[in-house]
């Protein structure tokens, strides 16, 4: 119980502090406070968390010489970075992050420049910060306070996951749904041009009342479609809408389409 906690709480700690940075380095890049990062609704990016476990528990705690712990460490962290984008690409149908726009990308999943950085994050990992913070998290544990802390922290941290998870698979539902109104719709204009057509082909009636018959049809396909958007769209809750702006590069395999309509109505919300 001791070591699954003091395991744990260095978790926390590390998805807490790779969330901050996560935060200070998009807000630079856009120059400006960006969205809230991250899978979840706390603040928390657990992949840094994953990663910095994974750093310790390989190089134990790191290695004697610090190129060899940016080299390693830098080879790790994008390790776990791309079967993470992999598993959440296979359990979702969604692409959350993608490198493709950066030079020497792997598959868009890892790049040369994370994984630098991945590796000089590493090196302050083992060399400087885990040895306090270590002892911190010892201490913790030792005054008798570190285990029901990781405990109330291990509880709302699944609460979390479950929550996001939710969002996430919703949010492709919804997707799938979008696409097929906006189908339904596609089909209908398609029959009713092809009914057109033939009326004025054959002649078998009079045109203007075909036309007006035709156009009355038209709105009232486009005014079903409307109703439906609008009831897809206000089922959204705020926990979707989170999700979507924490991944800005966000893309769904399937329905690249309905992903880009589902943003402009976020974006007109916002105005």
């Amino acid at each position: 119980m001791i070591r699954f906690c003091f395991i744990f709480l260095l978790l926390m700690v590390y998805s807490f502090l790779g969330w901050c940075g996560e935060m200070i380095y998009c807000s630079i890049g856009q120059r400006r406070l960006c969205e809230k990062r991250g899978f979840l609704n706390g603040p928390l990016c657990p992949i840094y968390g994953h990663g910095a476990l994974v750093v310790l528990l390989c190089l134990r705690g790191g290695c004697g010489n610090p190129v060899l712990t940016f080299l390693l460490g830098a080879v790790l962290t994008s390790i776990v970075e791309y079967i993470t984008s992999y598993a959440m690409e296979k359990l979702f149908h969604m692409r959350w992050w993608d490198y493709s726009r950066y030079k020497f990308h792997l598959n868009g999943r890892v790049c040369l420049l994370n994984s630098t950085l991945f590796g000089l994050a590493s090196v302050f990992l083992c060399h400087f910060a885990n040895p306090p913070i270590a002892a911190w998290i010892a201490s913790l544990i030792a005054s008798g306070a570190g285990i029901p802390l990781a405990m109330i922290l291990l509880v709302v941290y699944l609460a979390d996951i479950v929550l996001s998870v939710r969002s996430a698979i919703r949010i492709g539902d919804r997707l799938a749904k979008l696409h097929m109104i906006h189908d339904e719709l596609a089909e209908k204009l398609e029959t009713l041009k092809a009914e057109a057509t033939q009326t004025v082909h054959a002649k078998l009636e009079p045109l203007s009342e075909r036309t007006d018959e035709l156009a009355a049809r038209l709105e009232s396909a486009k005014a079903e479609t409307q109703q439906k958007l609008r009831a897809l769209y206000d089922r959204q809750d705020f926990f979707e809408r989170r999700l979507l702006r924490s991944f800005p590069t966000l893309r769904s395999v399937h329905y690249p389409d309905a992903l880009k309509k589902l943003r402009e109505h976020l974006s007109a919300l916002k105005k």
